[in-house]
């Protein structure tokens, strides 16, 4: 018996030891978890293929993937006098398939929206496109067929009708300087992030038909309080999500609000990595994209202040990781504008400013 206690008490230290073991493992387990699922991209350098000869783009203020993985990115047609000397202006619509080639480009530029802005397909591929310069929103068939617009070119909704009048936040028929507009796969609606000279998101049917708004002017301390249903500053987008609510970015206010498609205010989803204080000069919500698993597991937001990418856990909004930093080379953002994702997960993202590119970001591990 006295030959065991040594052996007894050894067992007992290492049994010991593993329940210390296995019960640290546990209280650690969550936080491994979100390490091993956040996903993780790696830029491709070889997307997209060269453009055709002579072409070059200005700001690129927008990119949207269709249902067959084609990519298309808007061109504000903003190059300088320099390279117009040796260069083409490129169309202000253009299209990639998945490989990166050139498949198809239009818009005229005295018919599409002044300083176009933001893209989305619909669940028939057309294309929609608006415009922070002016007040319209138009859409364009897969082929480059403009179908429908919605307001007039150069009218906005103000005092006055032009951009410098006073925002009246209410018309029927036309818009101020919208952000961009997502369609409702149920019912065709539209809903318009009415952004840069109002504060609302506008609601219109298939056939441009007004439906109703919410949203106004944040004041400060209602930013910094975060109460629902007003905006800082710009209203800079509207996404939705599959599980049928509304996505916008409060970009100023350094938050998503998060809405039913009545308008009622559903929760806030802070990205406070901007200014300590509010509301942000800049801000942090720039454009919100989802990943493509259908329950849309994560949440990807284009952090402009940052010039980085956000992985939130789309259920939480926690911030499991990150990408990108600021800079001229390739994986590096200037002015990192919107975002899309396609099929396979792959993020794309439009540069505006002088950075004035589109690149993907191949999804690597999930």
């Amino acid at each position: 018996m006295r030959m065991r206690e040594p052996a007894s008490r050894s067992a007992r230290y290492t049994s010991s030891y593993m329940n210390r073991i296995a019960l640290i493992a546990a209280l650690l387990s969550p936080f491994a978890l979100f390490a091993q699922t956040a996903p993780r991209f790696e830029v491709d350098p070889t997307w997209p293929k060269l453009l055709p000869d002579g072409w070059i783009t200005g700001q690129l203020s927008g990119v949207c993937v269709d249902s067959h993985d084609h990519v298309v990115v808007v061109n504000r047609r903003n190059i300088t006098k320099e390279e117009a000397e040796t260069s083409t202006n490129a169309p202000p619509i253009i299209m990639f398939d998945a490989a990166g080639n050139v498949v198809k480009s239009w818009g005229d530029p005295n018919v599409v929206a002044d300083t176009i802005h933001g893209c989305s397909f619909d669940k028939e591929d057309n294309v929609w496109v608006a415009g922070n310069g002016d007040g319209i929103v138009q859409k364009y068939s897969h082929d480059g067929k403009l179908l429908l617009q919605i307001g007039t070119r150069g009218v906005v909704d103000s005092s006055d009708g032009t951009g410098k009048g006073k925002p009246l936040n209410a018309a029927h028929d036309k818009l101020f300087h919208p952000a961009n507009v997502v369609v409702d796969p149920g019912n065709g609606d539209l809903f318009i992030a009415d952004g840069y000279g109002n504060r609302r998101i506008a609601v219109f049917d298939k056939d441009g038909k007004y439906l109703r708004q919410w949203g106004s002017q944040a004041t400060k301390e209602q930013t910094r309080a975060g109460e629902p249903g007003v905006f800082a500053q710009l209203v800079h987008c509207v996404a939705l999500g599959n599980d049928g609510l509304i996505y916008v970015c409060d970009r100023q206010g350094d938050r998503i609000q998060v809405f039913d498609k009545q308008g009622k205010f559903v929760k806030n989803i802070p990205v406070r990595t901007g200014t300590p204080e509010l509301p942000d000069p800049r801000g942090t919500v720039w454009w919100i994209s989802f990943s493509s698993d259908p329950q849309q597991k994560y949440m990807y937001v284009m952090d402009g202040r940052a010039e980085q990418v956000r992985i939130l856990d789309h259920e939480t909004g926690k911030i499991l990781s990150s990408f990108g930093r600021p800079g001229h080379q390739v994986g590096n953002f200037t002015h990192g504008h919107t975002m899309a994702v396609d099929s396979k997960g792959n993020i794309y993202i439009a540069e505006t400013d002088i950075g004035r590119r589109v690149q993907r970001f191949n999804l690597v591990s999930k």
